[in-house]
């Protein structure tokens, strides 16, 4: 089973001083680790700093047996690795099958049967290929750039907010395509702020608050925790840390 490995990852957008310290996580394939905390927390940083998008201090990101940390980003995805940001992740002047086609860059000559493949995943944007991307809606637009991520092939996927802003109906729409990827055996780490439908949909979580990991494990068992309750699920992860409040850190 492939593994996606982060160790220790201090990282941040100053040459000295880190956004998140010593955060670790561990992804395998067919698995969905959800990332919540408040606002400001590092939770798009972190995904950031795997892929190599923001500077590194210290810690490790592991891809099966290479190590990727410290790599360019076209390479990263080379080695198997895909990232969705949340803003800008779609070229709008072009179609759909277009959008997809770019995605597939490093693989041409695979490029028809990847079209066929992740359309196999996305129905509804085979219905829509030949259409700008922006005609599409914001959940329609999200679910193309996951699309077109997964025309690369990867092992696992970065997702940063995906559901940040769209209609209920859409949101549903982007979770079930989330559990299809990772059914089709891709590893997913995925960002959200809305925790506790993250909670519902992952198999892992991590809770980040300033930068830190204050709790992870299976979850269940942090949507069933009085205190992330209290703090990040009542208001859907808008509640504030305060120090000393009792979230415990699962070993």
């Amino acid at each position: 089973m492939a593994q996606l490995k982060v160790r220790n990852l201090t990282a941040g957008y100053h040459r000295t001083i880190p956004t998140i310290r010593d955060v670790s996580a561990t992804v395998s394939s067919g698995e969905v680790v959800a990332v919540i905390g408040p606002n400001g927390a590092g939770k798009s940083t972190f995904i950031k700093a795997i892929f190599g998008l923001c500077t590194r201090h210290g810690g490790e990101v592991w891809l099966d047996d290479a190590l990727i940390s410290g790599i360019a980003p076209s390479k990263v995805v080379a080695k198997g690795l895909g990232y969705v940001p949340q803003v800008s992740n779609v070229f709008p002047s072009l179609t759909v099958e277009e959008n997809l086609e770019m995605g597939a860059y490093l693989w041409r000559r695979e490029m028809r049967e990847r079209l066929h493949e992740v359309t196999e995943i996305f129905p509804d944007l085979r219905l829509a290929l030949k259409r700008k991307a922006e005609e599409l809606s914001g959940g329609q637009r999200n679910m193309l750039a996951l699309a077109r991520a997964l025309m690369t092939s990867p092992e696992f996927v970065l997702l940063d907010e995906p559901t940040a802003g769209l209609s209920p109906i859409y949101v549903d729409k982007v979770w079930e395509q989330v559990t299809r990827v990772a059914k089709s055996g891709v590893g997913v780490l995925i960002v959200e702020q809305n925790a506790r439908r993250a909670l519902q949909a992952a198999d892992f979580g991590l809770v980040l608050v300033e930068g830190s990991i204050a709790m992870s494990g299976p979850a269940s068992d942090i949507l069933g925790s009085p205190q992330v309750v209290e703090l990040y699920l009542g208001g859907e992860g808008a509640g504030a840390y305060a120090p000393g409040s009792g979230v415990p850190v699962a070993e």
